[in-house]
């Protein structure tokens, strides 16, 4: 699943967020730091009304401040987080302050409202050189989340004890020093460049979203707008461009601020009438924080199914490597006749050597070895065969948590990652010391269209739980035939299943599998009490006698998913 591009907070964005913050935020008692990961911060403060959560992190990718939901407990131990735990104990946040045009903030912290500020937090988002400094009453550094050595920046270097000193200034005119459309197209025109360069070069605080925001609101005609050569554009462009970049100094000098999306960028915090964001106080915080929670939540998704699908394969890989070297073990079993021909041969000649004595019983006793491995090499065979089995089902769950959003999807993949542990941690260590999975499995329900329970095993241990140990008298279980996939069963132990319900049940089983892409997929259909565990392998094996071939047509099975989307949105189901 490729990630989504993240749009970075700009000067404009974090406007927004600090013009909303402020009244919320001002003066607040500091009471919590704790920092759940290597890149954010998260303080909870203590207004009048209720306790308020910021999170400010330094993440090249999404450096941000935001007020956010009240988030777990995590991280409090970490340095950084107690070093702020004792420097800003029993103070006040009372100064929130953004330098003109820079993409910094600075939190100021007192005793109380009208005091001298004794502590600073100053975060500074400007993508890979992002970072957070903690400052004393003369601006000394306290804490700083990055140390910056000479060796990465011989402009600015800064480390525990050193003077703050702010970032260089953005090069280019501050935007409001223009006053009249001429001046500001001269400025363009100073050099041929495309428009977006032109306006990122010329003024500061003009991000690459912004620039886009300017351009229009459609994104495909503002791409080109900024890719046309300044010295190309038409009087009604030019007319056109200069109207959006006084609107957009407009909301800033009054304040006009708010969250919107569907226009050339991702999101947009100036000009808009208002941010919708459920019953939220803080409606652009609250927005830009479900945004960033989103797509950094598909990020981490992505990279630890990356993660696991390698360990997977390696896996994999490794079981078919073994079994083929099993194999070939037994071919050479068939070769014992041949040993055996081969030392009668000897003992039959007229006068046999002693060494021809000793050849012959060598190759009397390897072709009795070779005889004697072949039970313990198909034994070996039939291992190999299972676990090769689990882990292309594991691979296939993998692909299946794709389809959910990304926080059901993460917690699938939690699911899949505790599940496959047995398949990962190496065969021969001591079974009393491989972890076992805690907690009730959760499979997927959904109801039939006669409205009977259908349930979906999405890794190996709901599997083992729906098919053989929730399963009853009279319930039907269904799965790809030779195909690795989930198990499915309708419990027709509850009520009389129509022809509907069982269509309905293949074309989960043909879509939770392997052969989803298929138009038609062979699915099995098994009488639920006839399922048996089958000794030694792994949980969600079973075997089965008889049977019914049904045909499966995994597309439909999107419409019944559909229907039952509103009661899947609540706790995601691994």
């Amino acid at each position: 699943m490729a990630p989504l591009p993240l749009q970075a907070m700009d000067y404009t964005s974090l406007r927004a967020v600090l013009a909303e913050l402020g009244p919320a935020a001002l003066p607040s008692r500091f009471e919590k730091a704790q920092q759940p990961d290597g890149h954010t911060l998260q303080l909870g403060l203590r207004t009048l009304e209720r306790r308020l959560w910021i999170e400010l992190s330094w993440l090249a990718e999404a450096p941000r401040l935001l007020a956010i939901e009240p988030p777990p407990r995590s991280g409090d131990g970490s340095t950084l987080a107690q070093q702020l735990q004792h420097g800003l104990g029993g103070l006040a946040l009372v100064e929130l302050r953004q330098p003109p045009w820079e993409r910094c903030v600075e939190l100021g912290f007192a005793p109380r409202p009208g005091e001298a500020i004794q502590r600073s937090l100053v975060l500074e988002l400007m993508g890979r050189h992002s970072n957070l400094f903690l400052l004393d009453g003369e601006r000394r550094v306290v804490a700083a989340a990055r140390q910056v050595r000479d060796q990465q920046s011989r402009q600015r270097p800064i480390a525990t004890g050193d003077r703050y000193s702010p970032p260089p200034t953005q090069a280019g005119r501050p935007p409001d020093s223009v006053g009249d459309m001429e001046s500001w197209r001269r400025e363009l025109l100073l050099l041929p460049l495309p428009l977006r360069q032109a306006l990122q070069s010329s003024f500061q605080a003009i991000s690459p979203a912004l620039a886009l925001q300017l351009a229009g609101d459609a994104p495909g005609p503002a791409q080109a707008l900024l890719n046309t050569p300044v010295t190309e554009l038409t009087p009604e462009q030019w007319q056109a461009l200069w109207g959006h970049w006084r609107g957009w100094l407009a909301a800033l000098q009054g304040g006009h601020f708010g969250f919107s999306t569907g226009g050339a960028s991702a999101y947009r915090c100036w000009g808009a009438a208002g941010a919708s964001a459920g019953a939220s106080a803080l409606p652009i915080n609250a927005a830009l924080a479900s945004y960033h929670r989103q797509l950094l939540l598909g990020r981490a998704l992505g990279q630890r199914q990356q993660q696991l699908q390698q360990r997977l394969q390696q896996a994999l890989q490794r079981e078919q490597q073994q079994r083929q070297q099993q194999h070939q073990l037994l071919d050479q079993v068939g070769e014992s006749d041949g040993l055996q021909r081969q030392a009668d041969a000897l003992f039959c000649l007229p006068q046999p050597s002693r060494e021809q004595v000793a050849e012959a019983q060598a190759l009397y006793k390897r072709a009795r070895k070779l005889r004697r491995s072949g039970a313990a090499i198909e034994a070996r065979l039939a291992l190999h065969q299972q676990r090769i089995d689990q882990l292309e089902a594991s691979l296939t769950f993998l692909e299946l948590c794709s389809d959910a959003d990304p926080a059901a999807a993460l917690a699938q993949l939690q699911a899949l990652e505790q599940d496959s542990q047995e398949l990962l941690l190496p065969r021969h260590r001591p079974r009393r010391e491989r972890p076992r999975p805690e907690g009730t499995p959760t499979p997927l329900e959904l109801r039939s269209p006669s409205g009977l329970r259908l349930q979906v095993g999405r890794n190996h241990r709901q599997n083992d739980w729906i098919s053989l140990r929730q399963a009853r008298r009279g319930d039907l279980w269904f799965h790809a035939q030779e195909c690795p996939g989930s198990h499915v069963v309708l419990k027709s132990s509850e009520g009389l299943a129509a022809d509907g319900d069982l269509q309905a049940a293949a074309d989960l089983a043909a879509h939770f599998s392997r052969a989803r892409n298929n138009g038609r997929v062979a699915v099995l259909m098994v009488a639920a009490d006839s399922l048996q565990r089958i000794p030694g392998a792994g949980p969600g094996t079973v075997r089965h006698r008889g049977g019914e071939l049904l045909w499966g047509e995994p597309h439909r099975a999107g419409a019944l998913l559909a229907a039952a989307a509103p009661s899947l949105s609540g706790e995601p189901q691994p």
